[in-house]
């Protein structure tokens, strides 16, 4: 599937961010997941939204704040799809 070019690089400048070991497993997990959301929404190619969609619902609660951190550095808006959501980890809120 396509992806919108500038998030593609923002996902790779974000994954080379990830700690190494878990950097291989985090990038083939959401790359699916992202695809999955926007073949969802019978998109053409894979937006923000897919791939934000994607690190919340895949990425375990013990790493949402440094997911979190990660996505803001990389320019990913979490907040305008409405993330974290109500059952999830408030990331923000934690030192």
């Amino acid at each position: 599937m396509d992806w919108n070019p500038e998030v593609k690089e923002r996902f790779r400048v974000m994954v080379l961010k990830i700690p190494i070991f878990h950097r291989r497993i985090t990038e083939e997990a959401v790359t699916k997941r992202a695809e999955e959301n926007a073949l969802a929404r019978n998109a053409r190619a894979v937006e923000e939204q897919d791939v934000v969609s994607a690190f919340f619902s895949d990425v375990p609660s013990p790493f949402y704040s440094m997911m979190v951190r990660l996505l803001e550095q990389a320019g990913f808006d979490y907040k305008k799809y409405g993330f974290p959501k109500n059952n999830q980890c408030q990331c923000g809120s934690r030192s």
